[in-house]
């Protein structure tokens, strides 16, 4: 409440949500609500209602500027073009356990998972970063963002993470956004746009770079990112239901309550037993949170 009373409070000229999981939906939609352009670091907002957070934008006439890394890439490949967009790159780094066996995953612990090889990032973040959920929620986030259909959107496993994401035209064109992995550079360009900084961050050293290698994600070991893609072909609430069941699994793996591989398998479970709703509100959203919480701290026990 403290937060949605702040953002209507003069001056403010941009407001930079950076909550975890789905604690960022309501202070984000009273922002827009105020006018106020938004530096959007919590992708789980647009996961959760993507459709109700875009049209209240586009309502109150609202910018919504990307803060992640990937999608600030795929927003500054995106600057001065008007070309149909034929597909959206997005990069993964594949996260601690890229070169992993299923066996080698069933084994793994939170401290394993904690320690991600590019990024310096919060502890759910970082787990959703090694079960490559994260990833899925990029994916949910980018398809909102910059309005594209899902079978647009491609994850690229590249494990330096130098290029940040990039985007296809229709002539075979692709342009990227490259940088060290620093997420200083995106959170200046979301609070300075449409302008540049000078900054004194980390330069790529063309020199000292020996390979940018790129893979193809593994869906069978990496259940999560799967996921992703199929709540968006459902729709309505079906990514609020996968965010939800995910935010109790990845505090529950992280307290040692939960096996890595049973994270993908209690999201699954969720996802066939929560009730669906096609053209979910946004009580509606709040209600699927709270149930979908509840069937997967149940599920866990079972």
């Amino acid at each position: 409440d403290a937060l949605c009373q702040v953002v209507q409070m003069e001056p403010v000229d941009v407001v930079l949500t950076a909550l975890v999981g789905f604690s960022g939906l309501r202070p984000t939609i009273s922002a827009i609500k105020a006018g106020k352009p938004i530096a959007l670091a919590n992708k789980e907002t647009l996961v959760v209602a993507g459709e109700l957070i875009t049209r209240l934008c586009l309502e109150n006439k609202v910018p919504l500027l990307p803060v992640d890394s990937e999608h600030s890439a795929i927003f500054q490949s995106l600057m001065g073009e008007e070309s149909p967009i034929e597909k959206l790159i997005l990069t993964a780094s594949g996260g601690p356990f890229r070169t992993f066996s299923l066996d080698q995953l069933r084994s793994v612990t939170p401290a394993q998972a904690l320690q991600h090889p590019n990024w310096d990032m919060g502890a759910k973040i970082t787990i959703d970063s090694a079960s490559m959920m994260n990833k899925g929620l990029e994916v949910i986030e980018a398809r909102w963002l910059f309005d594209v259909m899902p079978d647009k959107i491609q994850v690229v496993v590249h494990p330096q993470s130098i290029l940040h994401s990039a985007v296809q035209f229709e002539d075979g064109a692709v342009k990227g956004q490259l940088g060290m992995p620093d997420m200083r550079v995106p959170i200046q360009l979301a609070l300075s746009y449409p302008f540049r900084l000078k900054s004194s961050f980390p330069r790529i050293d063309w020199w000292g770079l020996k390979d940018l290698t790129f893979e193809k994600p593994d869906t069978e070991k990496f259940r999560c990112l799967q996921m992703a893609y199929e709540a968006l072909h459902m729709g309505g609430n079906a990514a609020c239901i996968v965010n939800a069941a995910n935010e109790v699994v990845n505090l529950a793996f992280r307290e040692g309550r939960c096996a890595f591989l049973q994270m993908s398998h209690i999201i699954e479970q969720a996802m066939a037993e929560a009730t669906f709703i096609a053209e979910p509100t946004y009580e509606d959203y709040v209600e699927t949170d709270r149930l979908t919480r509840r069937l997967a701290t149940e599920l866990l026990t079972q």
